[in-house]
């Protein structure tokens, strides 16, 4: 055997044995062990080679667990969080309650860890060190659970002189309070790390193959029209062939013979409006066109047909110097203010959709123009609590041009003090102003995230949509669109329907009542929200107490089939 042949052998050994390895890990880590284990005595009979996938998926994640673990044992907040952020996935520690709970009383953990490490000499410059970390977690990552009572005591731990002796704090100098802490932890890691780590051959998949699928399944059914296309042009050419042959022996073609043949060959390239108009009797003096392919003429018709347009390059816009735009949004003069806020909405919204409206948000995102994590008293966002209404009207407008697209929402829920400003002003504002319009309007597109739904919840705003509504005729459609889109979307989640049945007679008699608006878009709303809080027997009581029913149906017989069987379906499930 020569050397590149055995080269080539080896090429062919490896890759056998990396496929095999990664069959492998893909049933061990689906459990299959019968099946492992029949694979492993195949390949040892066969003398296959099995290698060990470079993502070897138990042993890095028993590698991670153990060192947070570990980090946990002995305080060390800075490499657990490191390792936290490096494997715990964004997506879950940014939207799961859950995985925000656990955080949080994590960093409590890691606070008072010099205080239960040495009890009664503690190490002031390292609590100091460590209570500022804490701080800096409350004011950003911590800020979005603020409004939930568990926690609530929690945020006064900074400014405590001696934790360890004040009453709302003795359960974390418990014995047990640790152990508890790290069950859940341990439970935690033992399911979120096994999700991160998916096998390399899923992986690939995920990546490569459903993509190519996607491509084939084109190709085909590219390939199958360009065979019909094929097919029919050499028919038509078959029969154009017999009508010059007629012509040469001195038969007639009648025009609208001529007609068929063209709206059949450009029925996929032109509009048959456009065919029809044209005059096949008087060649030449057909329909008008400003295009220099069309002369009128049949035969023009065709060569237009089968110019390529020449694809429009989208333009990319200057960059700016983000840094000069801060600060002037913060420190200029109300005018100057506005004019930037105009500006930079424009710059979004008359963007062209793609790649160069694309490029503007990322630009926006990626120099931090909201400033996510500031902890400054003054930012762009402070600018919703600007003396000037046009100021603050213009800030709701550019938060509302975010929330209409989907990086923008991400972007926006990543800021902890956002929503605190938004319902600020929801309270504020006065009734359909465009301020409170455009709030209302962000926050029911930011209510399709679980999280921004949860601390909507926890900040009451289902209350207060509730006697928003309870004086409809006094609001614009707009807003009522807007209010009742928003409640159906926080009547979504448990603890929303929960909220509703706290004072369920009020929010029925509320949403009966908006329920006989002509607006189409909000009868679909109130539906929603009605539909998901029959689910609580509670309510349901309620309802029958109410007649709700009867109600509903007197609405079921309206113009419109959609609404009708909306009613039907929340007559029936509930």
């Amino acid at each position: 055997m020569s050397s590149r042949e055995a080269a080539n052998m080896g090429d062919i050994l490896a890759t056998e044995a990396d496929l095999l390895g990664m069959i492998n890990e893909y049933l061990t880590f689906y459990e299959f062990e019968e099946t492992v284990n029949s694979l492993d005595k195949e390949c040892k009979i066969k003398g296959k080679l099995v290698s060990k996938p470079q993502g070897n998926i138990d042993s890095k994640t028993r590698g991670i667990q153990k060192d947070l673990l570990s980090s946990f044992d002995d305080g060390d907040h800075k490499v657990f969080f490191e390792l936290w952020t490096e494997n715990i996935p964004s997506e879950i520690t940014d939207t799961d309650t859950e995985a925000q709970s656990l955080e949080f009383y994590l960093h409590i953990h890691f606070t008072i860890y010099p205080l239960r490490r040495h009890p009664g000499r503690h190490d002031q410059a390292e609590f100091e060190e460590r209570i500022s970390h804490f701080k800096q977690y409350l004011e950003t990552r911590g800020a979005v659970l603020s409004q939930n009572l568990e926690f609530l005591p929690y945020y006064a731990l900074p400014f405590v002189p001696n934790p360890t002796v004040h009453p709302s704090f003795k359960d974390l100098f418990q014995n047990s309070w640790i152990p508890q802490l790290k069950d859940k932890l341990e439970l935690f890691l033992s399911v979120t790390l096994k999700q991160s780590n998916t096998p390399t051959l899923l992986n690939l998949y995920n990546e490569g193959g459903k993509s190519t699928k996607v491509e084939l399944d084109h190709y085909k059914r590219k390939f199958k029209k360009l065979q019909a296309d094929h097919l029919n042009l050499i028919g038509i050419t078959a029969e154009l062939v017999e009508s010059l042959e007629d012509t040469v022996s001195g038969k007639m073609i009648s025009p609208e013979y001529l007609k068929s043949v063209c709206l059949r060959m450009l029925s996929s390239k032109m509009s048959q409006s456009v065919v029809q108009s044209a005059d096949f009797t008087r060649p030449g003096t057909g329909y008008y066109s400003m295009s220099p392919y069309d002369d009128g003429y049949a035969s023009s018709m065709l060569r237009a047909s089968i110019v390529s347009q020449k694809p429009k390059e989208v333009p990319m816009l200057p960059s700016l110097d983000y840094e000069k735009l801060k600060k002037d949004l913060v420190k200029g003069s109300d005018r100057l203010k506005a004019l930037l806020l105009q500006a930079l909405r424009w710059r979004l919204t008359r963007s062209l959709p793609g790649e160069q409206r694309d490029t503007v948000l990322q630009a926006f995102i990626s120099n931090d123009l909201m400033e996510r994590y500031s902890t400054k008293e003054n930012t762009l966002l402070h600018l919703m609590r600007s003396k000037n209404e046009t100021v603050r009207q213009y800030m709701a407008r550019l938060i509302n041009a975010f929330a209409c697209l989907a990086e923008g929402r991400v972007y926006l829920s990543q800021i902890p003090i956002l929503l605190k400003l938004l319902t600020e002003a929801l309270r504020t504002e006065e009734k359909d102003s465009p301020t409170r319009e455009n709030v209302l309007n962000a926050l029911e597109k930011l209510s399709l995230r679980s999280s921004q739904q949860t601390a909507m919840i926890a900040a009451d705003l289902i209350g207060w949509l509730v006697d928003e509504l309870q004086d409809s005729d006094c609001l614009s459609d707009y807003t009522l669109q807007c209010s009742t889109g928003l409640l159906s979307n926080l009547c979504l989640q448990t603890k929303g329907k929960r909220k509703c049945a706290e004072n369920a007679r009020h929010v029925l008699k509320v949403l009966t009542d908006v329920l006989g608006h002509e607006n189409h878009k909000i009868r679909s709303n109130v539906n929603g929200a009605l539909y998901s809080i029959l689910c609580i027997p509670s309510v349901r009581q309620e309802a029958k107490e109410m007649s709700v029913e009867e109600i509903l149906r007197c609405y079921s017989k309206g113009e419109n089939s959609d609404l009708n069987r909306q009613i039907e379906f929340i007559i029936i499930n509930s």
